[in-house]
């Protein structure tokens, strides 16, 4: 396995490729198709990580197949818990971190994070939030391996968990 990890292109068929293979990982991993309310970045990938200042999307490539993926852009959510202690000028957030079923338990996604870890220090950022969902078993052992720490757990029917790293 020869596996390259690098910045996307703005070659729209690698865009496309992108979006594709994100959406194949959402169907096999949650089991639903292509949703606007909750894909939208997705839709827009060009605009919400690539055109866009201070954001980044990362793919793992084996060859010329796309086998994970990882992005990083300003913290943009509107959670009343976190109102005026996150904010895009400070924080960073993870999003799209999928890594194929096949090529997991390789470290990809953990070369991943480092390298949208590196590009939002060097953008400036001084922590960086995510958020997960406790029934994927991984998720949480995981991201606290790599130095995150959960904020708040929510009792919410996707059983969220949000996490921040101080960069």
């Amino acid at each position: 396995m020869n596996i390259e990890i690098r910045q996307i292109n703005r070659n729209p068929s690698e865009i496309e490729k992108a979006k594709s293979f994100l959406f194949d990982q959402i169907d096999k991993e949650y089991h639903i198709g292509p949703t606007p309310k909750f894909h939208y970045d997705i839709f827009d990938l060009e605009d919400y990580y690539i055109s866009s200042n201070k954001s980044n999307f990362f793919v793992a490539m084996d060859g010329e197949k796309i086998v994970a993926t990882g992005a990083v852009r300003a913290y943009d959510k509107d959670y009343d818990f976190f109102k005026d202690i996150y904010s895009k000028e400070d924080t960073a957030s993870i999003w799209r971190l999928m890594v194929d079923k096949n090529y997991r338990r390789n470290g990809l996604a953990r070369l991943i994070v480092g390298e949208m870890e590196k590009f939002a220090r060097e953008e400036g950022y001084t922590r960086i939030y995510l958020h997960t969902h406790r029934y994927l078993e991984a998720a949480l052992p995981f991201w606290k391996s790599l130095g995150y720490s959960v904020t708040i757990e929510e009792d919410d029917y996707d059983e969220t968990s949000h996490m921040i790293k101080n960069l």
